[in-house]
Parts: structure tokens; sequence; C-alpha cells
């Protein structure tokens, strides 16, 4: 019998599915986009299940507005992931899937290649083009432009050739127009452009050979020092994945890496090659997505929404810089790209390749226990050789800038040779605090515990917490003085000050602020390679996978927040940061010098750093590690909760401590810390308590945490505070 109800997850935030009336005429498939009313508004869902008994009386259930999709969405496999995210992260079905399409999909738009308008000229229209248009400039651009070739729409509207001079030539006769279904171009013979391809050497050999021979699911770690040719591994890991006619997904943590991952790979490789970013629109998402499913597009490069892409048939998985934070959701579905992409190629039967310099703490635990194979490139590829590092005590001295007089003779040196200077301060904005310099009263964000960041160029106040923006305070609101000061230095200050110290050379700064336009990036990396700029102030954006051949000094200016922090992965993330950074030092010939300034030079961590190396380091804090009980020897679950009121959100993480403690599942391995406030106890205006819960093994969290989530939900506060709880989480902020 056929199906009369259509069980729907929808992208509400509710646990649990709604029921709706199969119309005749309406053919629903489970995986398939449906449109139905809910409450005042039309959803766009997803069918999970197709049944003929409801909970609801059938005179209450509502039908389905319009079937969207033939087939489902998604590929099997891909289907059972979306699910098991849902289940592992604890977050609802109905927005995991949502959040897993491209937005023109979540809007109702097909799920197929549009249809174009192609436009051609008449034999009317050439006759006319030889007599001449007079002052008819635009039409007679078009006549011309269409006379080589025929066009569509897209391509004339990309060369100002607007749609109403066509409709104009059209009513005159001289052009047509015809619909055509849009078709990708079929994959050529010749695969890889050989010119470009360079030897390998014995290491690198090695792992594209211990790949490439190996059948079905094999997941690996690619460690490699900065400048090892990990790229250029990947892409002899991908050449014989094409050649099977199988597909390639590459991971790329930021959009900034994007740009020139894509040229090399397109320049490798003669398949097409699709981006997948947010920096797309909706459109451009939408057309990477279906070339990828359809199997016209041979290679997707993209950040982590990228995984959730189906494929005609994926071949093999790689996760470049696997260790970057950027691979963590920080809100909604909080998943770690790098974790579910493991999972994804277990399903699908395929090799991934986690490559890094800097193996985050839990893979090079899952390495060094036989989980994951463990490939090592231990040299630099070609002529390169190791940065000379070194640290300068900066105790007592005058700091100009944030630069002290050591560390602007070395830069002097390296410039005078013709050579680039990258200085990294994590820190954006002209100063972290406008203060007072007679009370000492500084300008705080109201909504935030969270001091305002001054920023010279646009003459006001930003909180980087909340967003908020207010005019420059010109009088202390404490004692009234005017004599307002700024301490402390962020890029955009390092920027002016270079210019006054350096003014014969070129400065660019390259942070959020500066590259917010759309290619802003890219256009101001490319100036950087062409040598335009001499010296490049950067802050994380530019810590990792960019390649400067002239860059031969690297200094880290301001290390000592780092040593001294309340999380517990700070030392990890400041030893990949400086061998990361360190690691854009001498790419080429020349040789290269990483200068970091501390007050603290005899601090344990920078010592293990620059006599020793990042292995020495991730062996030493793994034994920590287990000592403490902390990740990844343990599992974290980490519950937040915001209030107007603070002892709602306390009370609430009271009761949930109390839900987790009472469970059958909580046993001796289980601990619960808290609640204690955030380390950023008020953002936005909300006051933010968090509990944390540590289990030993990961199948005791789920069970914990699937059967006690619904009494959490019952609780009497869960309405009054606003919660979420993040499985494994990175940012105990």
């Amino acid at each position: 019998m056929h199906p009369s109800i259509a069980r729907v997850a929808l992208p509400v935030p509710l646990d649990k599915y709604f029921d709706y009336l199969i119309p005749e005429g309406c053919f629903p498939v489970i995986g398939g986009r449906v449109s139905v009313p809910f409450g005042r508004q039309t959803l766009i869902g997803i069918v999970v299940e197709l049944v003929n008994t409801s909970e609801m009386a059938l005179t209450k259930l509502k039908p389905v507005n319009h079937v969207l999709d033939d087939d489902p969405v998604w590929p099997f496999q891909l289907y059972q992931l979306l699910k098991w995210c849902s289940q592992y992260y604890q977050y609802p079905l109905g927005d995991t899937l949502s959040n897993a399409l491209p937005a023109a999909l979540r809007k109702g738009k097909a799920a197929e290649f549009p249809v174009l308008q192609e436009w051609s000229v008449t034999d009317a229209g050439r006759e006319q083009l030889m007599l001449g248009l007079g002052r008819a400039v635009r039409q007679a651009k078009a006549l011309n432009f269409l006379a080589v070739r025929p066009a569509c729409s897209e391509t004339l509207l990309a060369e100002d050739i607007s749609k109403q001079v066509l409709r104009d030539l059209q009513k005159k006769g001289w052009v047509t127009v015809c619909e055509k279904q849009s078709r990708q171009m079929p994959w050529p013979d010749h695969l890889e452009n050989e010119s470009e391809k360079p030897r390998l050497n014995e290491e690198q050999a090695v792992a594209v050979a211990t790949v490439n021979s190996d059948q079905g699911f094999h997941c690996y770690l690619l460690e490699g020092v900065t400048g090892s040719g990990k790229t250029e591994v990947y892409l002899n890991m991908i050449a014989p994945v094409l050649a099977r006619k199988k597909q390639a997904l590459v991971l790329v943590p930021e959009i900034g890496l994007t740009s020139q991952t894509i040229e090399r790979f397109r320049s490798r490789f003669l398949v097409p090659v699709v981006v997948m970013h947010s920096g797309l629109n909706d459109t451009e998402r939408l057309q990477a997505w279906l070339a990828a499913r359809d199997g016209h597009a041979g290679v997707m490069i993209g950040t982590r929404s990228a995984l959730f892409t189906p494929f005609h048939d994926l071949g093999i998985i790689i996760v470049d810089e696997e260790h970057d934070a950027s691979y963590k959701q920080q809100d909604s579905l909080r998943y770690h790209a790098r974790d579910v992409a493991v999972m994804r190629a277990s399903l699908e039967g395929i090799p991934i390749v986690l490559g890094s310099a800097t193996p985050a703490l839990e893979t090079l635990q899952n390495a060094l226990s036989g989980k994951y194979h463990h490939l090592r490139l231990t040299s630099r590829a070609g002529s390169a050789v190791p940065a000379r590092n070194r640290v300068l005590d900066i105790k007592g001295m005058y700091l100009e800038g944030g630069l002290s007089a050591p560390l602007i003779a070395e830069m002097r040196m390296h410039l005078q040779a013709g050579n680039q200077v990258l200085l990294f301060l994590n820190r954006r904005g002209y100063a972290p605090v406008l203060m007072c310099h007679d009370c000492g009263w500084t300008a705080a964000c109201q909504r935030c515990d969270m001091h305002y960041t001054y920023h010279q160029l646009t003459q006001d106040l930003r909180c980087h917490h909340c967003g908020s923006i207010r005019p420059v305070v010109s009088q202390c609101q404490h004692c009234g003085s005017q004599n307002m000061v700024t301490s402390g230095v962020g890029t955009e200050q390092l920027e002016r000050h270079l210019e006054q110290l350096f003014p014969e050379y070129q400065t660019i700064r390259i942070d959020r602020d500066s590259t917010r336009r759309k290619g802003s990036l890219e256009s101001a990396l490319e100036s950087v390679r062409k040598g335009e700029y001499h010296i490049l102030i950067g802050t994380q954006m530019l810590a990792k996978g960019h390649h400067f051949p002239d860059v031969t000094l690297v200094a880290l200016l301001d290390v000592d927040s780092a040593l001294f922090s309340n999380d517990f992965r700070a030392s990890e993330r400041l030893a990949q940061l400086f061998t990361q950074v360190a690691g854009r030092a001498g790419r080429a010939s020349k040789p290269g010098e990483v200068v970091l300034q501390t007050h603290h030079p005899e601090h344990s961590l920078l010592q293990v750093l620059l006599e020793k190396d990042y292995r020495h380091f991730a062996m030493m804090a793994l034994e920590e590690r287990q000592l403490c009980s902390l990740p990844p020897f343990n599992y974290l679950t980490l519950f937040k909760a915001e209030s107007n009121d603070a002892r709602q959100a306390e009370e609430f993480l009271r009761q949930v401590r109390h839900t987790l403690e009472a469970n059958p599942v909580f046993d001796a391995y289980c601990a619960v810390i808290g609640p204690s406030p955030a380390p950023l106890a008020k953002r936005a205006g909300k006051y933010r308590w968090q509990l944390l819960l540590q289990v030993s093994r990961r199948a005791t969290m789920q069970q914990l945490l699937v059967s006690a989530r619904p009494a959490i939900q019952m609780l009497p506060l869960t309405k009054r505070v606003r919660w979420s709880l993040d499985v494994e989480p990175h940012d105990l902020s």
C-alpha cells in the first residue's frame, strides 16, 4: 500500500519529527526535500520516513505543499553520516540536514543545473552590423561580441552587455535566443600536466606509494616539516584516483588558503577543479555542489562545509593543516571537520590523509597507538634549509610600536639585503585598550567583560566579542580628564610605526579588517609574492600554508599572553603557531631566521621549541595530558548557559550536574567540574556559565548524553536560559 504520511525533519531546534499527509499525485522520497506548512510559515524539510500511521489524529495533520526532489539529495553513505553527526554531536537532525545543504537548496531551488539562454546573431543582424548601428554603441558592442560565436546570458552579463540591450535586438530581429540545459565538459583523456611535475624525494615517494598501494579505508597521518612538499605529495596521491575516474576532496582550514591551492591544482590537473567556501554566493555554491554530485568536477577544494558535499564517486579525502582550530564549528552543529572526515572515509571505504607539520595531539596519539598509519617527511623540499631560531629578552627595553631596538636592527639588515620580513601579531586594531593617563580608567564594553579595541583607521572603539561599536572617548568618564592614551599594540599601530621607521620600504597589513572585500586577500598575497611589499604584518591568517620565497626573517612580537593561559590547549596552540610561522622563513634557497620577543625567555615551553622541535614538545605534552586525564586520554563535553540573570544560568547548570550524576551510566570514571563562570563571564549583555563533563570512554560519554539529554530538556529552567552542549570542545571560553 502506498504510504499516506511523510515524516519530516524540519530546520527547527526541536528533537522531533513532524507528520504530514501525502496528497494524491505526490511521491516524496526518503532523503528528499518537501515544502510544508509550519505554523504561519512555510519550511523546507527532509523526509526521513514514509509511514501509514501517526501519533496525531489524521484530521489534525496538514498536507505537504510540494515535493521538491524525485531522488534523495544525498547518497546513502552521506545521509548516514549526517544522521551520525546529529547523534554524536547531540544536535537536532532537522537542523543538521538543513546546515548540510547549500543555501539555494534550503530556499527550495531545484537541485539541477539551470537552463541557460544562449543568444546568437541572425542573418539580418549580420547585415545590419555591416551597415553600422550609428550611435547605438551598446547594441553594436553586443552584436560584435555575438558575431564571433553564440554566448549564454551569464557570459554576456560578465561582458557588461545588459539583458535590456539583448531584448531590444531581439525585437528588431537581429538576435535570437534558445534555451539550453547547462552541460559540463567531459574529462579530457589526458588528466595531468606532466611539465608541472617535479621529482619526488625518497620520503615523498614512500608516502605516495604507501597510500596508492592500499585499498579501501585507511587513515594516514602525513607529518611533514614546513616546506617539506606536502602539497606535491597530495597531488601525486590524487593523480591515480583521477585516472580511475574517481574524485578527490581536499579540505583546507580557511578561505585564505584556497586561492593558492586552487592555482596549484588547476595548473597540475586538466580536470575541472571546483571550490566551496563561505566567500561564494548562493549560485556559485550550488554550481560547485552540483558539479561534484554529477561527476563533472574531478577535485573539490573547500573549507569545512565542503565535507557534506555529495560526490558521484569519491576516491580520496585529504585534510590539509589538520590541526587547525578552524575545522571545529563553534556554533549550531558543533562538529569537528577532521573527525567527521575520518568517519565519512570509513563509510565510503576510501583512504583519508591528514596532513600537518604540527599534528594535533589527538591525531598524533592515534598514529602512535597504531590506529592511523604514520608517514613522515623530515626534510625540506629542494634546497631550502630549516630556519635559525632565537629569542629576544625584552625585559626593561623601550619598545617602539611593539618593536625592540635589536629587532629593528635585524629587520634593517634583512631588508637591505633585498629580502622580505614578516611580523606576526595576533591582535587586530590600533590598540587593545584606551585608558585615562591620570586615573587609569579604561573604556570597556558595557555588554561584555572586555575592553574595547581602538581602531584608528575608522576612528571608533570596537568590541571583538559582541561586535558593538561606539565613537572614540575623548574624555575620561571617571575623572573627566582629557588625557586619554592607548595601551598595547595592535596591527594598525604597528603598521603606522613601521611606515615611520622604514619609509623607504613598502608595508602591507593582512588581517581580517584589511581583507573584508571579496578578492582582497588574494590580491594582497599576489602583491607580496611579486615583491611589491617588503614588510608584511599578519595575524593568524598568515601563519599557515603560504609560500613566500623572499621572506627570510619572521618575528613573533607577543608570545607572553599564550604562556600563562587558563586553557589547557594554549601551549599546544603556541607550539603549532611558532612552528607554522617559522615555516614561512627561508622556504626557497635563502636561509631564514625566526625571532621571538618575550619577557620570559627562560620559560620551559619556549626552551623546548627553540632547542628541540614540535615532535619533542608533543611527546612531553602527551605525557602531561595523560597524567592529568585530559584529551586525548579522556573525553570532554562542555555545557554552556547564558541568561540576563547570572543566578538563573548558574542554577540551571547546577540542575544539569545533578541530572548527570543521578544517571545510571555515570560511574567512577566520570567527573563533573562546575558550574563556574565562563572565562568571558559576560558577553553581549548575557551572563555566561559553564559545566564540564569528563569521561574516560567515548562510548560512555555518548550513552550518558543520549540518556540524560531528554531529562535536561524537561528541567524547569530550560526555557528561561539559552543553553548548548559542545561535544569534545576546542575552545573553553
